[in-house]
């Protein structure tokens, strides 16, 4: 088993200039996962919610230091000497400790930040690569593709009924 000793975090900027943030996961066998997690372009109502600081004079209101703070000091005392190859656990660990449908306590930034730093870290200690540690034995099979030809929902414009 190897456990989770440490996490940390800090405000990167992604490819369009705006703060997000990028977790470590270091692991009691010296293995380490590391993940940033840009924000989307669209933002819908039911969609997840990410941390924002809100303060207007660093990064328009855009920093993300409180997301940061949420994973050092309540997401890593969480997560700390949980087996990192049980993804399950510990996402479901920062689900419940966030508490909220769209993870708005936490933040959604912070949650999948280190859910990915996670992920990566364990693939490190069984020494694969992300996609064959996540993927299995069919890994190197590519997926049939799916394409959307009627869209709708709620990030849609058409007024199409079904």
């Amino acid at each position: 088993m190897s456990t989770i000793i440490d996490i940390q975090a800090r405000q990167i900027l992604d490819s369009r200039g705006n703060p997000t943030v990028e977790a470590d996961v270091f692991l009691s066998d010296g293995s380490f996962g590391r993940a940033a997690v840009p924000s989307g372009a669209s933002t819908g109502e039911h969609e997840a919610v990410e941390l924002r600081d809100g303060n207007a004079k660093q990064y328009l209101g855009k920093g993300v230091t409180k997301a940061v703070k949420n994973v050092t000091d309540k997401i890593l005392p969480a997560l700390a000497g949980l087996d990192a190859l049980d993804q399950v656990t510990v996402d479901r660990t920062m689900l419940e400790l966030d508490g909220t449908e769209t993870k708005s306590k936490l933040g959604a930034n912070a949650i999948l930040a280190v859910s990915l730093a996670t992920a990566k870290a364990a693939a490190d200690c069984v020494g694969q690569p992300l996609y064959q540690y996540l993927g299995g034995p069919n890994a190197k099979v590519l997926p049939v593709p799916m394409a959307n030809v009627i869209n709708g929902g709620a990030h849609s414009d058409a007024p199409i009924d079904f």
